[in-house]
């Protein structure tokens, strides 16, 4: 079975969640089930909960998990309600990789990529919104919203007037159309990535719902009875890493009252556990030069033991 995605971090991910035996381990983004397989594959007690929104990688996953049937759970659904379907159970482990995969950056009909002949970013094909219809259907305003907080782009008004420009006169309906009117080449601002691969960025971001998404996921977490329980986060930019970096600075403090009290207030009970990883991990020189796709991402780990007293 020929393989079309690399996952990233695969060493660190496995060290990450060594201790776990067995009971479940949730992989909130299947994909092409890399990490699934070598996880199911090194604990014979384990089982997998796994869920994703892109069909294809369903069914790709479905076949490669065949041989653990037994012990593998795969749900088409966005990751941001599937730990409250199963808290019930023994959940010892969560995985979000919250990247796009290479499949879908490689197939010209998803339109992720700047040569791509079509305009889509959608992971979920079933979903409604496409890219095609923030380009060429959100107001002016809107675009530079989505551009200036998700690109964080500097020239947001000047991207988004360029955009608004050329769709008066026609609809913008490849990607490769969007990236040569953004800019596929040059510096922004000082900055070493080119304006169409921000500008890309944050559409997707929007398409997708990627930010609230994994903010509905780490609520979910944090509502949910799950204890015991190694929460592992791979993020792709720093939009979505400094949220997670918040989140588990924040589920790490025991007293939550304002800084302006003189004396604590709230219980000082209020921690979630512990971070596992201080400083975020990052791929390995070699790990970049095999799959230079791998060199943007950073992996965070916080390990929740609720305080059930």
């Amino acid at each position: 079975m020929q393989i079309p995605h690399i996952s990233v971090m695969p060493n660190e991910v496995k060290d990450i969640f060594k201790s776990i035996k067995d009971g479940y381990l949730i992989d909130c983004t299947l994909g092409y089930a890399g990490h699934a397989y070598m996880l199911l594959d090194e604990k014979d007690s384990l089982h997998v909960i796994g869920c994703d929104r892109d069909e294809e990688a369903i069914e790709f996953s479905k076949k490669r998990l065949e041989k653990f049937k037994d012990r593998v759970i795969i749900e088409h659904k966005n990751f941001s309600n599937i730990v409250g379907k199963y808290e019930h159970l023994s959940i010892n482990g969560i995985l979000a990789d919250i990247g796009v995969s290479s499949l879908q950056l490689d197939s010209d009909e998803r339109g992720f990529g700047f040569n791509s002949s079509n305009l889509d970013m959608r992971m979920d094909a079933t979903q409604n919104l496409s890219a095609y219809d923030v380009v060429n259907c959100y107001p002016k305003n809107e675009l530079e919203r989505i551009l200036r907080d998700y690109g964080e782009l500097k020239e947001y008004k000047k991207i988004a007037k360029q955009i608004c420009d050329k769709r008066e006169k026609s609809p913008i309906k490849d990607a490769k159309t969007l990236a040569d009117l953004v800019g596929r080449r040059g510096h922004l601002s000082g900055r070493s990535v080119s304006p169409a691969t921000l500008a890309f960025q944050a559409i997707r971001i929007e398409v997708n719902k990627e930010l609230q998404e994994l903010e509905e996921l780490l609520k979910s977490i944090k509502e949910s009875k799950i204890t015991d329980c190694i929460v592992c986060i791979i993020s792709f930019h720093s939009l979505e890493d400094r949220i997670v970096k918040q989140t588990f600075k924040s589920w790490s403090k025991s007293c939550i009252c304002p800084p302006e009290n003189f004396r604590c207030e709230c219980g000082n009970n209020h921690s979630l556990g512990e971070i596992i990883t201080k400083k975020a991990l990052e791929p390995t020189e070699a790990e970049i030069k095999a799959n230079p796709r791998s060199r943007s991402s950073k992996l965070r780990a916080f390990y929740i033991k609720r305080d059930k007293g």
